[in-house]
C-alpha cells in the first residue's frame, strides 16, 4: 500500500457491491495506531463520531473469539451500542471482527489493515455487508462523515500519545 501525500483526509470507495473501504494515513508509527485502535484506555478518546458523544462502555477481549462491546452516550442521555467478535488479531497489522448494531441492522465483517512507511501508518478499513442494499443503507446514514470525524480525532489523539 502506498501512503497518500495528505494525511488529514479519509477517502472512501466501494470496491464491490457489498463493501465500503475507508483509507487514511496517520502521522504516527503503526504500533501507536494499533494501540489506539485496540485498547479500552485509548478508544474512548477518539472513536466518538460527531461532537457531543462519549463512550462510557468500552469492553475489549482482544483475541480470536473474544468479544467487544461499546456504548456511546449523547449529552441528552441518548445511547447507541455496538458489539462484535474478533476473528483475527495480528498485532500491529491486521484486525478482523464482526460488528452488530442490533435491531434491523445486519452484522458486518470489518477488516483493518495497518501498514507503515517512513514512520507514517496507512489504514485500510473494509466493511463487508451481507448485501448491496445493506451497504447502501449504511452509506445513506452519513456514516462516512461520522467515521471521518472520529479519524480526525484519532489524528489529534495520536499526537498526544506520541508526546506522552
Amino acid at each position: 500500500m502506498t501512503t497518500a501525500s495528505k494525511s488529514a483526509e479519509t477517502t472512501y470507495t466501494t470496491p464491490s457491491d457489498r463493501e465500503i473501504l475507508g483509507m487514511r494515513v496517520f502521522d504516527a508509527p503503526r504500533e501507536l495506531v494499533w494501540a489506539a485502535w485496540t485498547s479500552p484506555e485509548h478508544l474512548p478518546h477518539w472513536l466518538l463520531g460527531p461532537e457531543g458523544w462519549t463512550m462510557p462502555v468500552c469492553e475489549i477481549d482482544l483475541r480470536p473469539g473474544g468479544a467487544w462491546h461499546f456504548v456511546w452516550r449523547r449529552s441528552d442521555g441518548t445511547e447507541m451500542e455496538m458489539r462484535g467478535e474478533y476473528r483475527e488479531v495480528e498485532p500491529p497489522e491486521r484486525l478482523v471482527h464482526t460488528e452488530s448494531w442490533g435491531g434491523d441492522w445486519p452484522e458486518t465483517l470489518n477488516t483493518l489493515i495497518l501498514s507503515e512507511e517512513d514512520g507514517k501508518t496507512a489504514m485500510a478499513q473494509t466493511v463487508l455487508y451481507p448485501s448491496k442494499e445493506a451497504r447502501d443503507a449504511a452509506l445513506a446514514t452519513g456514516m462516512k462523515k461520522g467515521a471521518s470525524i472520529s479519524f480526525e480525532r484519532l489524528d489529534e489523539y495520536l499526537r498526544t500519545m506520541a508526546g506522552a
